[in-house]
């Protein structure tokens, strides 16, 4: 988990920096910014109040009345609050907590559907928002969102240099092998989207090409499917600062250590499904008082760059499982020769 954790943390740390830097969203602003840009000022007015007092803001995660959170769309707070509620599950005996258990994947799965239907809709919810885009602004906007996939392509790339450094220094195996070693499931995920359809395949090349003991690649790969996506926290990292900067909100820097608290949570708590992504990225944008609206644009694209950020979060645990090899593993690699 620290492992995780911190490899996290630096990929949104990347994100960050490159963000801030490259300052993606300005040029979508200038052209007169997102749906419901006129909330904007006020937002950025409001943020920096909210954020004022830190242990007040740590307070205020914790939901007075979690129902309230619900209807208002707080998604933070019911995060904690299911959190809390998942914990206390666990202490109930077996023959308590299993009707519970079965009730809540009901209304997960009826949560599902109903979302499922939804999605039917966005393609053409994307195509009037995309039109009503071009009509306002013109061809721009594509030049705008294109620049945006770039920058968050960059971040992806600089993230699997920073792996391939840890596979340098740490195992002292050669990186570039590594990469065509593991090329196999680098390319499912490119095609699938998904890191839970490329688990299969990833703890194969683990077991069989990295000679990965079966006892780790086992259970790190599927932990690692699960909250080990440094390449979704990156995205969401990037897609946070690129929609304040279109909305012309200003960011201090409580916001920025409250959006990397916050993507760590959201990249845990991600579904290892295409498009996952976009939907928590929902409850960080709230976090910092960021629109939603222009969400749905990012969906349009989210596809592509889906595929993109599903090969690094694979990378990352296909990483994971040889650095932990190395210390605990109970043979050693002879396929990817030493320097």
């Amino acid at each position: 988990m620290l492992y995780f954790v911190f490899t996290t943390t630096v990929a949104i740390i990347i994100g960050l920096v490159v963000t801030l830097i490259l300052k993606p969203g300005e040029y979508i602003f200038q052209l007169g910014g997102f749906p419901n840009n006129g909330k904007s000022s006020i937002v950025a007015e409001e943020a920096p109040t909210l954020l004022e007092n830190i242990p007040m803001a740590i307070a205020n995660l914790i939901p007075n009345n979690p129902l309230e959170s619900i209807l208002t769309g707080e998604m933070l707070g019911v995060v904690i609050f299911t959190i809390i509620i998942g914990v206390a599950i666990t202490q109930l005996k077996e023959d308590i907590a299993r009707p519970v258990i079965r009730f809540i994947e009901a209304i997960q799965k009826i949560c599902m559907i109903v979302v499922s239907w939804a999605m039917l809709l966005v393609p053409y919810a994307v195509f009037g928002l995309m039109a009503a885009l071009l009509s306002r602004i013109g061809i721009e906007i594509f030049l705008g969102l294109g620049y945006y996939m770039m920058v968050v392509l960059l971040g992806l790339i600089v993230l699997t240099l920073f792996y391939l450094l840890m596979i340098l220094v740490v195992t002292q195996k050669n990186p570039l092998t590594f990469l065509n070693t593991i090329r196999e499931p680098q390319l499912l995920a490119f095609s699938t989207a998904s890191s839970a359809a490329v688990m299969p395949v990833s703890m194969k090349t683990a077991d069989e090409k990295l000679e990965v003991s079966s006892n780790i690649s086992d259970f790190v790969i599927p932990v690692g499917a699960t909250i080990n996506m440094d390449g979704t926290a990156l995205f969401q990292c990037v897609t946070t600062l690129f929609m304040a900067q279109a909305y012309g909100i200003e960011l201090g820097l409580i916001n920025l250590v409250l959006i990397t608290v916050t993507v760590v949570a959201a990249s845990i708590g991600t579904p290892a499904i295409p498009g996952g992504g976009v939907i928590i990225l929902a409850s960080v944008l709230q976090s910092v008082g960021i629109p939603v609206d222009g969400l749905i644009v990012i969906i349009g694209i989210d596809r592509i760059l889906g595929m993109f950020r599903t090969v690094v979060n694979v990378t990352g645990d296909l990483t994971a499982c040889l650095i932990f090899n190395k210390f605990y593993g109970g043979k050693h690699s002879t396929i990817i020769k030493p320097i």
